[in-house]
């Protein structure tokens, strides 16, 4: 099956009201190409999931500045200014996940978890309308998944199957987002011939992933 796809029809899967994962961290290991589709596309009433919103000019933080999205999960957004001018004016939902606790909840869902228990939060604002479970006299949070429609990653090397590998600090989030979603968009650096990936290298394998494209270093 091929998997090479136009630009136009890997983001076609991404609807109005989809829920979205997008791998980086602050724009490192971002699918810039992908996220500049979607600016231009103007898709909009978008859930996302995503460590951070970046910053307005750069990476997820241009579709934020482009109001795409009616909800954001995400474990911070301090150097997003126009993201916290949406807070506080209340034209964004936000969910603010610690950071530890947002990749567990993101790989319970591809584990197939009913969810995870942790005692970060406990005590504070995190703990509100949430299931308190204590054992051995500690007290933890019951933490539910976090599943996305589309997830939206990038790749440094990517084989025509699908194998794709991340350089250094670029595989963050993306190899958890991409066995948490029922699509899995990725954007490749370079796009290679099946097997020219060393099979040790590969961090996010090719049964994850249904649609790749060609995008470019950034």
């Amino acid at each position: 099956m091929n998997k090479v796809h136009s630009m136009e029809e890997c983001i076609a899967h991404i609807k109005p009201g989809s829920v979205l994962m997008v791998g980086g961290f602050m724009g490192v290991g971002s699918p810039h190409g992908i996220i500049d589709a979607l600016v231009k596309n103007g898709v909009s009433d978008l859930t996302l999931i995503c460590n951070d919103t970046s910053w307005e000019t750069y990476g997820i933080g241009k579709m934020v500045l482009n109001k795409q999205f009616s909800k954001i999960i995400s474990s911070h957004i301090g150097l997003n200014k126009e993201s916290g001018r949406q807070l506080t004016a209340g034209e964004t939902e936000f969910e603010l996940v610690p950071q530890g606790t947002l990749a567990e909840r993101i790989r319970a869902a591809g584990a197939g978890l009913g969810g995870i228990l942790t005692p970060t939060g406990v005590g504070t604002s995190v703990q509100d309308g949430k299931q308190v479970i204590e054992l051995d006299g500690i007290q933890y949070l019951l933490e539910l998944p976090l599943r996305a429609d589309v997830a939206i990653i990038a790749g440094t090397k990517v084989d025509k199957a699908g194998n794709v590998y991340h350089a250094k600090t670029t595989r963050n989030f993306n190899p958890i987002m991409a066995m948490a979603a029922d699509t899995v968009i990725v954007e490749a650096e370079e796009l290679v011939e099946i097997g020219e990936i060393d099979p040790h290298l590969v961090m996010t394998p090719a049964t994850l992933v249904d649609c790749i494209v060609l995008g470019g270093a950034r």
